[in-house]
C-alpha cells in the first residue's frame, strides 16, 4: 500500500487532486491510501507528497508557513527520506527562491529561480494563460513518459517559474514565448499545468508519478 499525503494549507483544490490520484492508481492497479492533511507526523511518514496550489503566490506561501511544522516535515520527508514530491500550479511555483506576484515573497528555495508575470510577445494573447496548450519536453523524464506526440494539458496562471538552471526545466509551453510548464530535480517534480483537469494526459502524468522511483 502506497501512502500519499496531499498538503492542506488552505489553498488548492485538494479534493479534486485526491480523486484524480485515486483514479490514476486504480487504472494502473496500485493500492493507494490518500490523506489530505496538515499533520506534520503524517507528512513526515508519507511515501509520496503532493503540494497543490491555486491563487496568489504570497497568500499560498504564507498559508503554508502558518501551518506549524508542515514545511519542516515536508523537508524531512523529501530531503532526508527521499519521498517523491509533486507540486501542482502554485505548488510548483513555491519551489522557487522567490515569487514576485504584486509583492516579493521568498519561496521554499528547493529549486533555484524566480516566479514572475507572464509577458507574451504577442499583445493579443491574454493573461492569465488559461485553457489547453501543448507540452514540449525539454528532456526525457519518467513522470512525462508515454504522453503521446503532442500532449495537451490544462493551464490557468498569470505567473510562471523560471529556474536559474535550465537543466531543471522538464517541459515548456509556447505562449508568446516559452514558459516553463514542468520542473524536475532528483525526487522533485513540479507541473505548472493541472493534471487533475487534463483528462487522459493528466491521468497518465499522475499514474507516472505514482510509479516513479527516483
Amino acid at each position: 500500500m502506497t501512502t500519499i499525503v496531499i498538503i492542506d494549507y488552505g489553498s488548492g483544490n485538494v479534493r479534486s487532486v485526491g480523486r484524480a490520484l485515486s483514479s490514476s492508481a486504480a487504472s494502473c492497479g496500485l493500492a493507494l491510501s490518500t490523506t489530505v492533511t496538515s499533520d506534520p507526523d503524517l507528512i513526515r511518514r508519507a511515501d509520496r507528497i503532493v503540494l497543490p496550489g491555486v491563487g496568489h503566490f504570497a497568500d499560498c506561501v504564507d498559508g503554508l508557513r502558518s501551518r506549524t511544522g508542515v514545511v519542516d516535515a515536508m523537508t524531512e520527508a523529501v530531503f532526508v527520506r527521499g519521498a517523491p514530491f509533486l507540486g501542482i500550479c502554485v505548488g510548483m511555483q513555491l519551489l522557487a527562491d522567490v515569487g514576485r506576484e504584486d509583492v516579493e515573497r521568498p519561496g521554499l528555495g528547493w529549486i533555484s529561480g524566480a516566479v514572475e508575470r507572464i509577458e507574451p510577445d504577442k499583445p493579443a494573447l491574454p493573461v492569465p494563460h488559461m485553457g489547453w496548450n501543448t507540452l514540449s519536453l525539454a528532456a526525457p523524464h519518467p513522470v512525462l513518459d508515454r504522453l503521446g506526440g503532442e500532449p495537451h494539458v490544462y493551464f490557468t496562471h498569470s505567473y510562471a517559474f523560471t529556474p536559474a538552471n535550465p537543466a531543471d526545466i522538464a517541459a515548456v509551453t509556447d505562449y508568446g514565448g516559452a514558459i516553463t510548464s514542468a520542473v524536475a530535480r532528483d525526487n522533485l517534480f513540479g507541473a505548472q499545468f493541472h493534471p487533475e483537469k487534463s483528462q487522459q494526459t493528466g491521468q497518465k502524468v499522475l499514474a507516472n508519478f505514482l510509479n516513479w522511483r527516483p
